[in-house]
C-alpha cells in the first residue's frame, strides 16, 4: 500500500525514508495488530488496543445494554486509533488535497496553510456531525441532571477516544509534514488547548458538556477553514470570512452561556456535591469554579486574539486606502 509517488529512493531508516514512508510503516504496525486477532494466544492483547474497554451490563426499558467508563486501558486504544488517524491522513492528502494544490498551482507558505485548512475540514465536519447525533445540544437539561456521567454508550467513549487520538496525531505530523519552525509554536498551542479541554470532560466526567461545546467549536472552525479554502480558490472571495466572524463572536457567546448555565447553575443545584473518586462524582465547589476559569479564560482570549487582529486588519486596510487616496491626489495635481 504506498500512499506517495517516489520520486527518490532513500537509505533506510534516514529521516528523509521516515518522512516519506511513515503512512506505509503505520499501516503496517496496524496490520500486525489485525493479524493478532487470529490467534488464540495473542487475541486478548489485540482487543485492548481495538475495542473500547471496561464494559458493563445493564437492563434498561429497551433490554440489556451495554455501557462504558474510562481507566487506563484507554491509553492502548488511543494509541491504535492514533495510527488509523495517520492512515487517513495521508489518504486525504494523498488522494485529494495534493490534486486540488496541482491544479490550484499555489505556493509553498499558501499550499501548507489549504492543506491544514483541507486536513481540519474534513474532521471538524465529521466531528461535528457525530456529536449533533448524540442529540444532548436539544435537550440542555440533559447536561447536568443524573451527574456524574460515569456509563457511556459505546458511541460517546468511542467519540472520546477518537478525539484524543487525532489531536495527539497532529503532534508526530509536526515532523512528518516538515512544519516551519514558526508555525510550530501556534499549532501547538491550539493542540494543547484541545487536549486539555477533551481530557478534562472525558476524566471529569463532563462528557454530555463537552460535546455540546465541541459541536459548537467545530462548527465555528470549520466555518473559518472553509472560508480560507474559498479565499485560496478566489481572492476576491471575503464574504464567507465576514459570515465567520460574525458566528465566531456568537459561539463564544453561547460557549459561556451553557457553561454557566450546565456547570455555575446545574450541578450547583446538585444534592450530592462530595468528592467521590469512587463514584466518579467531582462536583465540588473547587473542581466547578476551576472548569468554569479554564473555559471562561480560554474564550476571553480567543475574543481578545479576535479583536486584535480585526483592529490591526482595520488600520492595515485604512492606511492602504490613505495611500491610494494620496496617489490620486498626486496624479490629479501634475495632469496639465
Amino acid at each position: 500500500m504506498a500512499f506517495r509517488r517516489r520520486n527518490k529512493s532513500y537509505p533506510f531508516f534516514s529521516q528523509e525514508f521516515l518522512i516519506q514512508n511513515h503512512a506505509d510503516i503505520v499501516f503496517s504496525l496496524v496490520i500486525f495488530v489485525l493479524i493478532g486477532l487470529m490467534f488464540e494466544t495473542t487475541a486478548k492483547t489485540a482487543i485492548l488496543f481495538i475495542q473500547p474497554q471496561y464494559n458493563i451490563s445493564t437492563m434498561s426499558a429497551d433490554g440489556e445494554v451495554t455501557l462504558y467508563h474510562y481507566g487506563w486501558k484507554d491509553c492502548a486504544t488511543v494509541l491504535f486509533y492514533l495510527c488509523i488517524t495517520i492512515i487517513l491522513h495521508a489518504v486525504v492528502q494523498e488522494y485529494v488535497l495534493d490534486k486540488v494544490n496541482r491544479r490550484l498551482h499555489l505556493s509553498k507558505s499558501k499550499n501548507t496553510k489549504f492543506n491544514e485548512s483541507g486536513q481540519l475540514c474534513v474532521f471538524y465536519l465529521v466531528s461535528s456531525l457525530w456529536s449533533l447525533y448524540e442529540g444532548y445540544i436539544l435537550h440542555p437539561s440533559s447536561l447536568w441532571e443524573n451527574y456524574p456521567h460515569v456509563h457511556l454508550r459505546f458511541q460517546v467513549k468511542f467519540f472520546y477516544l477518537t478525539q484524543l487520538a487525532y489531536w495527539f496525531h497532529t503532534l508526530p505530523e509536526l515532523y512528518f509534514q516538515k512544519v516551519r519552525k514558526e508555525e510550530i509554536p501556534r499549532q501547538l498551542q491550539y493542540v494543547s488547548l484541545y487536549l486539555l479541554h477533551i481530557l478534562a470532560a472525558y476524566l471529569l466526567n463532563l462528557t454530555r458538556v463537552g460535546l455540546v461545546l465541541l459541536f459548537l467549536q467545530y462548527l465555528s472552525e470549520m466555518g473559518f477553514h472553509l472560508s480560507r479554502l474559498f479565499h485560496f480558490v478566489d481572492e476576491n472571495q471575503h464574504k464567507m470570512f465576514e459570515m465567520w466572524s460574525v458566528g465566531f463572536v456568537l459561539t463564544r457567546m453561547i460557549t459561556l452561556t451553557l457553561m454557566f448555565l450546565a456547570v455555575g447553575f446545574g450541578l450547583a443545584r446538585s444534592e450530592n456535591q462530595m468528592l467521590d473518586l469512587e463514584t466518579g462524582n467531582f462536583n465540588t465547589l473547587s473542581i466547578r469554579l476551576l472548569v468554569l476559569f479554564v473555559v471562561c479564560f480560554t474564550q476571553s482570549w480567543l475574543l481578545w486574539k479576535f479583536f486584535r487582529f480585526q483592529l490591526s486588519r482595520t488600520r492595515e486596510l485604512r492606511l492602504e486606502q490613505a495611500k491610494v487616496n494620496h496617489l490620486k491626489r498626486l496624479s490629479q495635481k501634475l495632469r496639465p
